[in-house]
C-alpha cells in the first residue's frame, strides 16, 4: 500500500457513521483497496478476484455473513451480484448498527444496478478518482474547497484572497503528464510509467471489458476510446465519431456510456438556463486520468507535452479534475457539474451545482487573461445574480480582476 493520506478519507469515516455500508467507486488501480484497507485497518479483507475468497463467500453465501456480520471489506463487489441480496438480509437483521461493511467496485452500472435493487436506502456511495496533487506531495487539501461546505456567499471572496498558492507551475506539469494513478507516479523507475500505462490498459480491454462486455467488438472500442483521448475537453460530437469509426451514433453512445461507466471518461452535461438563448446543447467530456489520455496521444515527456496543439484543452481538463476531486472530499451534496456554450462562442469551462449553490469557473493556462475574455463570465453571473465568478489560471496571484470575478492561480488548488 502506498500509505499516502486521501482527502476523501474524513468523508468515508463520516459515511460508515451513518450508514451500515459504503460503497467505494472508481477506476482500477486508483486506490479503493488501499483506502478501504486504510479505513477498516482490523477488519477483515476479501477480494472477489481472489477466487479462494471468491469461493468462500460462495459455496455458502448465508454461512459466510453469519460468521462475518460485521467489519467486513469485499473487493470489486461487482464481481457477485448474488452478494447483494444476501447481504440486504444480514444488513436488516440489524438496520440500527453502523459501519459494518466497505465494499469497493471499478464498474459503476454493474454495482450501482445491484444496489440501487437490492441496498436501496441501506448504503452510501462515492466515487475514488486517481490522486489530486496535493495528495501525491502529503499536502492537505486546499483551503480553496472549504467554500463549499456551506451557502456560497459574496464574503467568501474575501476569504479566497488569503489562501496559499502552494504549487509551482513546473509541479502541476509534472502531474498533468504523469496522471493520478499512485503506482506509476510513484516509481522512480523513468521507463516504468509507459510501461505500467501499456500493461494497464490493455489489461482494461481485454479483461475488464471482454468479462463485462463479452460481445463487444473491441477492435472499434478500442479505437473510440483512443478517439476520446484525443478530443478530451471537447464538445461531444458523436456524428463525427461515429464516421470515423465506421459505427452508429446509438453504438458511440452505448460505448461512451461503458467508458464513463469504468471511470475513464467525465460527461459534463450542457447547462440549461432560460435566461441565455441559443445555448448549445450537446455535452462536452474529459479523460478523467491526464496521464492515461496522454499516453494514448503518445506523449510520455514535457518536451511532448509542451509542443502538443492541443495542450490547452488537456490542461483545462486536468484543471477541471483538480476541483472535482477537491469538491467530492468536502461536505457538499447533490453534485452536478455542467459547462456551458453558445452558438456565438460564448463558454464557461466547469459549471458547478450544489448544495452551495452555484458557482462558474473559467480555466485558462495562461498566466494573464484579458478582461474582454472574460465578459460572457461575468455575464452568467449577472443573468443568475450569483455572488461571484472563479477564474483559474498561471497568474502569481490572488487578486479581483472585476467586482465579482476572482482570479485563483491554479497552484492554489
Amino acid at each position: 500500500m502506498d500509505g499516502k493520506k486521501r482527502n476523501i478519507q474524513r468523508k468515508i469515516n463520516t459515511l460508515l457513521e451513518m450508514s451500515p455500508v459504503v460503497v467505494i467507486l472508481g477506476t482500477r488501480q486508483c486506490g479503493k483497496s488501499t483506502i478501504a484497507q486504510m479505513t477498516g485497518a482490523k477488519w477483515k479483507y476479501f477480494d472477489l478476484e481472489n477466487y479462494r475468497d471468491y469461493d468462500r463467500i460462495h459455496e455458502d453465501p448465508i454461512l459466510f455473513f453469519s460468521e462475518n456480520s460485521n467489519h467486513i471489506i469485499i473487493d470489486e463487489a461487482q464481481k457477485s451480484p448474488k452478494l447483494f441480496e444476501i447481504l440486504r438480509g444480514v444488513i436488516d437483521k440489524d438496520r440500527q448498527l453502523k459501519g459494518r461493511f466497505i465494499l469497493t467496485g471499478s464498474a459503476s452500472f454493474e454495482l450501482i444496478k445491484n444496489v440501487s435493487e437490492s441496498l436501496a436506502g441501506r448504503v452510501a456511495i462515492l466515487e475514488l478518482c486517481p490522486f489530486k496533487v496535493n495528495e501525491f506531495v502529503d499536502f492537505p487539501l486546499s483551503d480553496f474547497f472549504q467554500i463549499f461546505n456551506k451557502k456560497i456567499e459574496i464574503s467568501d471572496i474575501n476569504f479566497l484572497k488569503n489562501i496559499p498558492i502552494r504549487f509551482e507551475n513546473n509541479i502541476l506539469k509534472k502531474y498533468f503528464l504523469k496522471g493520478g494513478y499512485p503506482e506509476p507516479v510513484l516509481s522512480q523507475n523513468e521507463n516504468f510509467h509507459a510501461n505500467w500505462m501499456q500493461n494497464y490498459f490493455e489489461q482494461y480491454i481485454q479483461r475488464d471489458i471482454r468479462w463485462i462486455f463479452p460481445n463487444l467488438d473491441i477492435i472499434k472500442y478500442r479505437r473510440v476510446l483512443t478517439m476520446l483521448s484525443s478530443i478530451s475537453g471537447t464538445i461531444i460530437n458523436k456524428a463525427e465519431i461515429a464516421r470515423s469509426v465506421e459505427i452508429s451514433e446509438k453504438t458511440v453512445s452505448e460505448y461512451i456510456d461503458i467508458i464513463s461507466g469504468t471511470y475513464f471518461w467525465r460527461t459534463l452535461q450542457a447547462f440549461k438556463t432560460s435566461k441565455i438563448k441559443s445555448t448549445q446543447k450537446l455535452p462536452k467530456g474529459h479523460f478523467v486520468d491526464s496521464g492515461l489520455a496522454l499516453y494514448l496521444q503518445n506523449i510520455f515527456n514535457i518536451d511532448q507535452l509542451s509542443k502538443l496543439h492541443t495542450f490547452g484543452r488537456h490542461f483545462e481538463s486536468f484543471i477541471a479534475e483538480e476541483i472535482i476531486r477537491g469538491i467530492q472530499a468536502t461536505e457538499a451534496v447533490n453534485l452536478e457539474f455542467y459547462h456551458l456554450r453558445t452558438k456565438s462562442g460564448g463558454e464557461i469551462d466547469l459549471i458547478i451545482k450544489g448544495s452551495f449553490g452555484l458557482i462558474p469557473i473559467e480555466i485558462k493556462y495562461g498566466s494573464s487573461t484579458a478582461k474582454s475574455k472574460l465578459k460572457f463570465l461575468q455575464s452568467f453571473v449577472d443573468l443568475h445574480n450569483l455572488p461571484f465568478g472563479v477564474l483559474i489560471n498561471n497568474s502569481e496571484r490572488i487578486e479581483l480582476i472585476s467586482e465579482k470575478i476572482i482570479q485563483i492561480p491554479a497552484g492554489a488548488l
